[in-house]
């Protein structure tokens, strides 16, 4: 399990609760700002001080939601994934959608050069960091977008990715045809949304990774929305889940302070 934190007060309650490890979410970080999820809006600068604070909050490692690399060429995502790996990025996810706002995804070609310019550097900058190659032909509602995600994933894993990934499917038939066409490489799941499984079906199948991207950071929206519009209509009830101040003081106490 990945969960992911969308800022550093989240980052160390997850480790709180006993979190391995975990990642960021550009969505949840843009939305704690007022900010749509994208490259335009969340700057490559805000998202390098943002993993600062998270990777200085916690111990354990920190896995970087780091879109499309905040550039086209190779050689560019390669110099950013440099500068995030110094900020303390234990793990880095570089997407295939293309940067020029259309909705559409790089050429095959050009998306495999950026994910051996990532694993080069990784390999020469910070060993043991972990690259992770997402394929989005669902977000980009291509034809047959299955068959497309398993034809990129393949060439990813190829290129040196070690966990691939296609935000969208969530159905287990899916799931099972990715896992098994793309073995023995790992392959990571996002769950966003309930779903009639558990963890342990999906480990049944030989998905080695579950991440949840935004959707700890939405619930969190979600019971800010209700407690609002609640307290905006006159009643308190909206306030029953709030964690004591005095739990949140204890916890977020940094050693020197006690």
């Amino acid at each position: 399990m990945l969960p992911n934190a969308w800022d550093a007060g989240s980052a160390r309650y997850l480790e709180h609760l006993g979190a391995a490890a975990i990642a960021t979410t550009s969505g949840g970080f843009a939305f704690s700002h007022g900010l749509p999820d994208s490259e335009e809006a969340i700057t490559l600068d805000m998202v390098l001080a943002h993993l600062g604070e998270i990777a200085e909050a916690v111990s354990i490692p920190v896995n970087v939601d780091f879109q499309s690399g905040y550039a086209r060429d190779p050689s560019a995502v390669a110099e950013n994934v440099a500068r995030c790996i110094d900020v303390g990025a234990s793990g880095i996810s570089i997407e295939d959608l293309s940067t020029d706002g259309d909705g559409s995804l790089y050429e095959l070609s050009l998306a495999v050069e950026r994910i051996e310019a990532t694993r080069a550097v990784i390999d020469a900058h910070g060993p043991g960091v972990v690259l992770t190659a997402r394929a989005e032909p669902f977000v980009a509602r291509m034809e047959e977008p299955l068959n497309e995600a398993i034809r990129r994933l393949s060439a990813y894993a190829a290129a040196g990715a070690d966990v691939v990934y296609t935000p969208g499917p969530q159905d287990l038939r899916s799931i099972r045809t990715i896992v098994e066409a793309v073995s023995p490489t790992p392959v990571n799941v996002l769950i966003g949304t309930p779903v009639d499984y558990d963890v342990h079906v999906l480990e049944q199948l030989g998905v080695r990774r579950v991440s949840v991207g935004s959707a700890l950071a939405r619930s969190a929206w979600g019971a800010f929305d209700r407690a609002a519009r609640q307290l905006l209509d006159g009643s308190f009830s909206g306030l029953d889940a709030a964690i004591p101040s005095a739990q949140l003081n204890k916890l977020f106490q940094r050693p020197s302070q006690t």
